[in-house]
């Protein structure tokens, strides 16, 4: 995601600022070395419903153990990106790749075998199993495995209604469980869609802490789509602007511009 060479700022536009591959402003003293290794590479994506054109030449990396957070309103392209990374849209151009790894036209479970963790908006457990059964579908072909102690060290909650139908819990504890779910596969990269909808307050500081102190034990990155910024800025280190499937705007949690963002979900 390198800034263009000779690109000269706009009337308005901050010098300290360049432009990425995908049009997205990116502070010059935020970018990394040429031929860092990244855990993640996106570039120039495209994507299309039927002849829609929704992402449009989108480009991001994301290093080993960093926490991107991609904002925007509505139906600016957010669970659009993150499906597409995870194997349920198809791309018309572009690639992604894991580690060194090409995952651009390989299938959602082949992504998860190479590491890729999705938590899908909504949630989506399944309600007539219960809490451990729920969990246990995202151990990779380890049924007898255990599920891991960091599972009910970090969501409490969930190993007290561990025998519990998960349709009997609440949206957070539901958000909670296909946290975990995701989590006991491994994954080198968490992809998180809205995790914050239709979640208390309280419980949401939970979940964000708990993805922190996760992150930094297990060792994961992760990628969040939302719309609250207080979620945002408590979980990731830089901050990408979507808009009709164009990133417009990026910054990092040192130097945020709060008000900024906030005009950009506000509009």
């Amino acid at each position: 995601m390198g800034g263009r060479q000779g690109h000269r700022p706009a009337s308005g536009q901050n010098p300290g600022l360049r432009l990425d591959g995908s049009g997205a402003e990116r502070s010059s003293r935020h970018r990394r070395l040429p031929g860092a290794l990244n855990m993640l590479n996106v570039s120039h994506l495209n994507v299309y419903y039927g002849d829609s054109h929704v992402l449009r030449d989108l480009s991001l990396e994301l290093a080993p153990s960093e926490s991107l957070a991609i904002m925007g309103r509505n139906g600016m392209g957010k669970t659009t990106l993150l499906r597409s990374l995870v194997g349920m849209l198809p791309t018309r151009s572009g690639s992604i790749t894991l580690a060194g790894q090409e995952l651009t036209g390989s299938k959602s479970y082949e992504r998860v075998a190479a590491g890729v963790g999705f938590v899908p908006q909504g949630r989506m457990i399944f309600p007539y199993l219960s809490v451990e059964e729920n969990i246990l579908t995202g151990m990779q072909g380890a049924p007898a495995t255990p599920i891991p102690d960091y599972v009910y060290e970090y969501f409490p909650v969930l190993f007290e209604m561990r025998r519990r139908k998960g349709g009997n819990l609440s949206g957070g504890q539901q958000q909670q469980l296909a946290i975990a779910r995701a989590l006991v596969s491994n994954p080198k990269v968490l992809i998180l869609d809205e995790p914050t909808e239709g979640i208390q307050p309280s419980i949401i500081k939970d979940i964000a802490k708990a993805l922190n102190l996760l992150k930094k034990e297990r060792g994961f990155s992760l990628i969040v789509s939302e719309q609250v910024l207080s979620f945002a800025m408590a979980v990731a280190d830089r901050y990408l602007i979507i808009e009709k499937g164009e990133f417009v705007h990026s910054e990092v949690r040192e130097t945020v511009d709060r008000e900024r963002i906030l005009r950009y979900l506000t509009i």
